[in-house]
């Protein structure tokens, strides 16, 4: 990417979850293009730039997210946008027919956690991060969604039902925030290259919920005769998307979850 052509040097944007996937893509892009960028994230990642400040954060935690903002407006005094990228997936079943016992079988403590971070944490931060940005009267919001979000998906209905949520928090506070020169837009990414956050135990729960073998899973994840484009998605594409909308150029666009996935759609 051009770094003149988006203007955004001198920017501090906060990425919540950027120490891997496509949080980690979406700090390195930022970094390239002279953002001084905020890892909010509970393990430190692997890049290391002078303009990175890694500060750690539980996005479910008040207290960890009070600390956050404290400390960025301290060094910086000012937030011009927040990626809301953390997130957690842990494939469930609603009922599990062949064995009610079944720790594939959703409870209440994968509930509990996947709402905890994907919708608790998303309000916590987006709330204290909004106060920064209504003050200043101006700032983006970038939530990262999921086709699962408008679609669906077997085996992950309460990641799915987060997802969901996210997308009405992106309609609702950009009408909210909108006569303040705040900006609220959302992301939903689609197939992906691999991440390395597909672990052994992900896929296997998920190639559980719906009832074939990992390998056959995989093999799902191989083909893109659903998608247009007939490839998956570089995290770079997001990534190049995403700094989009935090810059001026995108300044028109808010209230809306765009798909970054290939021209992939259902229904």
């Amino acid at each position: 990417m051009t770094e003149n052509w988006l203007n955004l040097e001198g920017n501090v944007v906060i990425v919540t979850g950027g120490s891997s996937g496509i949080g980690e893509s979406i700090v390195k892009e930022l970094l390239e293009l002279g953002v001084y960028t905020v890892n909010a994230d509970i393990h430190p990642g692997k890049t290391e730039h002078e303009n990175l400040l890694y500060i750690k954060t539980d996005v479910s935690s008040k207290a960890d997210i009070d600390n956050l903002i404290k400390k960025v407006m301290e060094k910086y005094g000012k937030i011009d946008g927040l990626v809301n990228n953390a997130g957690i997936n842990i494939p469930k079943l609603l009922v599990d027919a062949k064995d009610t016992g079944s720790k594939y079988m959703a409870d209440e403590t994968a509930f509990d956690k996947m709402t905890s971070i994907n919708q608790r944490g998303l309000f916590l931060i987006s709330q204290a991060a909004g106060k920064v940005f209504v003050d200043q009267k101006h700032g983006v919001i970038v939530n990262m969604s999921s086709e699962s979000g408008a679609e669906g998906s077997e085996g992950q209905s309460i990641y799915a039902a987060t997802k969901a949520a996210l997308n009405s928090y992106t309609r609702s506070w950009a009408k909210e925030l909108g006569k303040y020169n705040v900006r609220v837009v959302g992301v939903a990414p689609g197939i992906m290259e691999e991440t390395g956050l597909r672990t052994i135990e992900y896929e296997t729960a998920l190639a559980y919920t719906r009832g074939i073998t990992v390998e056959q899973l995989r093999e799902g994840y191989s083909k893109t005769s659903t998608i247009p484009l007939n490839r998956s998605g570089k995290l770079s594409e997001v990534a190049d998307f995403v700094c989009y909308l935090l810059s001026e150029k995108a300044s028109y666009i808010t209230g809306v979850t765009c798909n970054v996935a290939g021209g992939k759609t259902r229904g």
